[in-house]
């Protein structure tokens, strides 16, 4: 091994050790972290027209969950529709259920309203973001 490999091979392992050394706090941030699986590389919104379902799925005075497309639409009267993301603006996650009006973050427990995307509970401390929908020939088109 030349001179040159031996240095570069120290300062790999004393890189390591320093890294294994400080295990704790690296799993302390991986842990909230965004996690692509969940979609946080995904837009926190749709950058362009997405069909989601039919108008029918979201009952009057209730709301769906659409979490291939992350986003949640809410039916205050009949025939109007608001919707929001479902993607947790603490760490990218996109929400899992909604029961009893709260959208639901799975990975670390936020709520939210999902009727005007307020945080109801953090540790998110912005609302969620509003997408544009529309109701076009039975369907719900967001973006």
């Amino acid at each position: 091994m030349s001179a040159s490999q031996s240095a570069a091979r120290r300062t790999v392992l004393k890189g390591a050790a320093a890294l294994a050394g400080a295990a704790g706090t690296g799993l302390t941030l991986a842990a909230c972290s965004p996690e692509p699986a969940r979609g946080a590389a995904a837009p926190a919104v749709p950058d362009a027209p997405v069909e989601l379902g039919a108008v029918a799925d979201v009952p009057v005075g209730g709301a769906k969950l659409f979490r291939e497309q992350r986003v949640v639409v809410s039916c205050p009267a009949e025939g109007q529709y608001k919707a929001f993301s479902a993607k947790c603006t603490h760490a990218g996650c996109v929400l899992d259920k909604i029961d009893k009006g709260e959208g639901n973050c799975p990975c670390h427990g936020s709520r939210f309203d999902v009727t005007t995307g307020k945080v109801l509970r953090g540790p998110a401390t912005a609302p969620l973001a509003a997408v544009q929908v529309k109701a076009e020939g039975g369907k719900l088109i967001a973006g």
